[in-house]
């Protein structure tokens, strides 16, 4: 036990002496949220402009989450799915039901999601399109981001992923992202079985794809019998606007990857949403997890879509994502440091008007930080913008002010 009292400097040297070094995170010390706020150990407020990379959608400890955690943890936290238990069943009528998918499959992280996605479109190349065993292709995007595995950064083209990990796993096509050509071109290989894509990159800077083009790529999909696969992690339960960011075409994926806000970052919780044509190509034995569909996961994930239908979270992300941006765009003008303004709902992102190998963007997020906004640079240059959706329009703007502030002071 640590006998000294906890400040921020003890805790980040007790980090940095027994924690591995794979962060890099701004030197902010942490110890209590709630709603779109959180405070540090010295008891400084800040604005929480990260939201835990989209994960605390709902807020910091929802008062409705926490609850749900705490009854169901008096009673059984972990059967493994070795048993029945009484929280899951109801869990997958509520979530399918939710989104609209004849089966669920659960899993605790994004990566975890990612994984099963892609085990779940080889076994149904295998079984329903006959496609020659091992022999089954992925297309996937430049800039994509899917998590740390090692089949995940196989299909990375981020050198900081990827780089001094391999050999890497087989099996992916690459293709550019936000370009229907070279998907067309990728489809023409009868031994693609899926299309794996973000409706919007959130680490490559929230780069949003041109309109039509989720549209256009699922009806090249269907097309030519290749399933289109939306990592909706970072996009999914109502952060742009949307329940999930693919209902902005009208797109419903045949396999729908979810985590992070499906639990209100109150627990690691992900799902892997298909219909039966594809779910049940899974027998049993041939994939699974020990904590996947726990009665405590269950439990908060009800609560946590409930909070998302009750208190409208995607008509509030859509509308405080066009004040937000509004408000970018007029400091755009104020200061030459914002390049390009861009996102959907409140998943937004500035590019600074400086290069990806300097420090303006880590320098401006450290001086918003002094002013009580927290925010996290992303390739170099770019500055992604994600309160929780739960805040008040009065807040978004007084967040705003302070960032305009900080911007100011950066340039005077």
């Amino acid at each position: 036990m640590i006998a000294e009292p906890m400040t921020s400097q003890l805790a980040m040297q007790l980090e940095d002496k027994y924690g591995a070094h794979n962060y890099h995170p701004l030197p902010v010390v942490l110890s209590k949220g709630e709603g779109p706020l959180v405070w540090d150990v010295e008891g400084k407020q800040y604005f929480d402009f990260l939201s835990a990379y989209s994960a605390v959608n709902q807020g910091h400890c929802h008062p409705k989450i926490i609850g749900a955690l705490i009854e169901q943890a008096k009673t059984l936290t972990l059967t493994s799915r070795a048993f029945f238990n009484d929280a899951l069943g109801v869990y997958e009528k509520y979530v399918t039901e939710f989104f609209g998918y004849d089966k669920v499959l659960p899993m605790n992280t994004g990566a975890e999601g990612d994984e099963t996605a892609l085990k779940l479109c080889r076994k149904w190349a295998y079984t329903k399109k006959g496609i020659p065993e091992n022999e089954a292709k992925i297309i996937v995007c430049e800039n994509n981001f899917h998590g740390r595995t090692i089949t995940v950064i196989s299909m990375s083209t981020d050198p900081d992923s990827r780089g001094g990990f391999g050999p890497y796993t087989p099996g992916f096509i690459t293709i550019p992202y936000n370009d229907i050509p070279a998907l067309e071109e990728a489809l023409k290989d009868p031994n693609v079985a899926g299309f794996l894509v973000e409706p919007i990159q959130g680490e490559a800077g929230v780069f949003v794809p041109d309109c039509g083009y989720l549209k256009n790529a699922y009806n090249l999909c269907k097309a030519h019998n290749v399933l289109f696969i939306a990592d909706e992690v970072q996009t999914g339960i109502a952060r742009t606007g949307k329940l999930i960011a693919c209902e902005h075409e009208k797109v419903r994926p045949d396999i729908l990857i979810l985590g992070k806000a499906l639990s209100g970052g109150v627990y690691p919780v992900s799902a892997v949403l298909a219909d039966d044509d594809i779910m049940l190509c899974i027998k049993p034995g041939q994939h699974g997890s020990t904590f996947g569909g726990n009665p405590l996961a269950a439990r908060v994930a009800i609560a946590a879509l409930e909070v998302v239908k009750e208190e409208k979270l995607a008509e509030k992300a859509e509308a405080l994502g066009k004040v937000f941006r509004a408000e970018m765009e007029k400091l755009g003008k104020e200061c030459n440091l914002i390049q390009l303004v861009r996102g959907k709902g409140l998943l937004n992102a500035v590019v600074i008007n400086d290069s990806p190998e300097s420090s303006t963007a880590w320098n401006l997020c450290m001086r918003m930080a002094e002013n009580g906004v927290l925010a996290k640079p992303t390739h170099g240059n770019i500055i992604r913008f994600a309160p929780p959706l739960v805040i008040s329009e009065e807040q978004l703007l007084e967040a705003v002010s302070r960032i305009r502030k900080s911007f100011l002071e950066y340039t005077a």
